[in-house]
């Protein structure tokens, strides 16, 4: 792993160059470019606040403040959209950038790199608009916000083990890029992001027991809502296994590496 790593860091240039020309790419014939990457999540935010706590009336149990909910969605929905994306992108990396693949020279394995970090700056401008409104509506939640970080840290390597695991083998089966899409759509409803887990019937609990993402986005919702959250013990299931699923994946990446230029 480590020569993966020098690898990489010589090929910096390469990768920031893939993930320039990825930003670019989503704005360039558009009127208004860039200004869109600011407009949508604040669209998302409007929406959420607005929509749900102003026009709908929806708050949170034991909460008088009608934004209760809309920082439990915006909480918990963004560091989900970031983690689908990420997979959702990184699992067709190899067939988009096939022609790369074929033509030049370098560790592939920075391709699911650069993805990550395309994902995570789309990530850290609607987050940051996020932030700025809690800190205009005087619901910033203080110090504690900096656990967020090490949460978003393990989400991101769990997302990057999956991808990695995916993307290899859908080079060779192209139906599991589709299936995963499926897996995703279910494993978001089945995780507390627009509902609270309080109004989960006891006879279902066993199924999102389950869930090892359940425990991050607890953390989320307790961080920005309760300002406190001690769960740290709860993540050891993902972080298990996020390390053998990053370890499955870059074996079998390995094994099958000469193979996926070939199948391209």
């Amino acid at each position: 792993m480590v020569i993966i790593l020098k690898a990489v860091w010589h090929y910096r240039g390469f990768i920031s160059g893939l993930v320039k020309r990825d930003f670019q790419s989503k704005y360039l014939n558009s009127v208004l470019g860039s200004i869109w990457v600011v407009l949508n999540p604040i669209a998302l935010i409007i929406v959420y606040t607005v929509i749900f706590s102003q026009v709908m009336g929806t708050r949170m149990p034991n909460s008088n403040s009608m934004l209760s909910y809309s920082i439990y969605l915006c909480a918990g929905l963004l560091p989900w959209q970031f983690f689908s994306e990420t997979i959702t992108r990184m699992q067709n990396v190899f067939i988009e950038q096939s022609g790369i693949m074929k033509k030049v020279s370098f560790p592939r394995t920075s391709l699911p790199l650069y993805i990550m970090i395309s994902s995570f700056l789309n990530f850290v401008i609607i987050y940051s608009l996020f932030i700025l409104f809690l800190i205009i509506t005087g619901n910033f939640p203080g110090l504690i916000i900096v656990q967020v970080i090490p949460l978003l840290c393990l989400q991101q390597l769990f997302a990057l083990s999956i991808g990695i695991l995916l993307a290899t083998l859908n080079v060779f089966f192209r139906d599991i890029g589709h299936t995963f899409a499926i897996v995703l759509q279910f494993w978001s409803w089945l995780t507390p992001l627009v509902y609270t887990i309080g109004i989960i019937p006891n006879n279902l609990k066993w199924i999102f027991d389950w869930n090892i993402m359940i425990p991050i986005t607890n953390g989320y919702h307790s961080i920005f809502l309760d300002k406190n959250w001690d769960g740290w013990n709860t993540l050891w299931p993902i972080f298990i296994v996020s390390i053998f699923l990053l370890l499955l994946g870059y074996f079998l990446f390995k094994k099958l590496d000469k193979e996926m230029v070939d199948e391209l």
